[in-house]
């Protein structure tokens, strides 16, 4: 009897989940999403609120996002996880508002190795922040606000 181990030699690709939500993110969640057997590492990334920027106090934020924003990050995404040698690929990221702390864009990788884990999460982080039309108004420690171009 001869057996298919071609499934051990390539990469799944698949992506588990790509999203615009007003939910909170669950980075845990994601990283469940991309398991596989497979998958010797799971690398995770959790954008978060901070309370500073440029230099300023930040009290909050509110995201907003184009309408096709959703169909942005279902293509942002499959284009990394179908260039990267991973097993799965999950990313969501937040809109409304958000407090200092709270995660706005969450991502999850699994991959055979850790080198490609991290390099793909790194990139999907990165084409979606070039990608995604999402706007930030961050109101500030000192009051008023500001809108800073994309996420």
């Amino acid at each position: 009897m001869t057996t298919d181990d071609s499934r051990l030699h390539a990469p799944a690709r698949r992506v588990a989940v790509a999203q615009v939500t007003t939910d909170p993110v669950d980075v845990d969640a994601l990283a469940r999403a991309v398991g596989d057997d497979a998958a010797g590492a799971v690398v995770t990334f959790a954008g978060v609120v901070r309370d500073h920027d440029r230099g300023r106090g930040v009290t909050g934020l509110e995201y907003v996002a184009h309408p096709d924003a959703q169909d942005v990050v279902r293509r942002v995404v499959a284009d990394v996880a179908a260039r990267s040698d991973v097993d799965a690929v999950a990313c969501v990221h937040r809109v409304g508002v958000l407090a200092v702390g709270d995660c706005a864009l969450g991502v999850a990788v699994s991959a055979a190795h850790r080198q490609q884990a991290f390099a793909a999460a790194a990139l999907l982080v990165d084409e979606i922040k070039a990608h995604l039309p999402v706007w930030k108004r961050q109101d500030l420690a000192a009051g008023g606000h500001e809108w800073v171009g994309s996420a």
